[in-house]
């Protein structure tokens, strides 16, 4: 299967946090994983995550970092979490990837990300039926985000 554990990625965005100073809480590293999966598909047309991204009432979901980290609630990840996490081992590009997210997206709160996926044409709001769990297909993923790099690069985008 391609991709890498959503354990990886998120150890990448923990670090990022560490390394800034900035605080990231659950529902900010979802989001986060999230997004960058989005732009991994639209960039390079591979996933990011492993696993299925899900739409649940509130927004996409990764399952396992929801409840890998659930316990925090709306607190901030303590960085000593990485130490269970599996050794940053992301190719250079996936990191660089990473890096633009993080720089892009880390000083909006977690509120204002999950309104940037709940959108009107987001893959979530196309996907959600009121049904938790439904998976959120990769390749409305990657169109969505391959729209928006297209805006991007023409100035139309944010």
């Amino acid at each position: 299967m391609e991709g890498y554990s959503s354990y990886l990625v998120a150890r990448a965005f923990l670090e990022k946090s560490s390394e800034s100073g900035i605080p990231i809480t659950p529902m900010k590293l979802i989001k986060l994983a999230y997004i960058a999966h989005g732009w991994h598909l639209a960039i390079y047309g591979k996933p990011l995550l492993r696993e299925d991204v899900k739409a649940w009432k509130y927004g996409p979901v990764v399952d396992s970092l929801y409840h890998a980290f659930k316990s925090f609630k709306n607190n901030p990840i303590p960085v000593d979490e990485l130490k269970d996490f599996p050794e940053n081992k992301l190719p250079p590009q996936t990191k660089a990837l990473i890096d633009a997210v993080w720089n892009k997206y880390s000083k909006l709160s977690a509120y204002h990300l999950s309104t940037l996926t709940h959108m009107d044409g987001t893959p979530w709001q196309k996907t959600f039926n009121g049904e938790p769990g439904v998976s959120i297909p990769n390749d409305l993923i990657q169109q969505y985000y391959a729209a928006k790099r297209s805006k991007t690069e023409t100035g139309s985008g944010h």
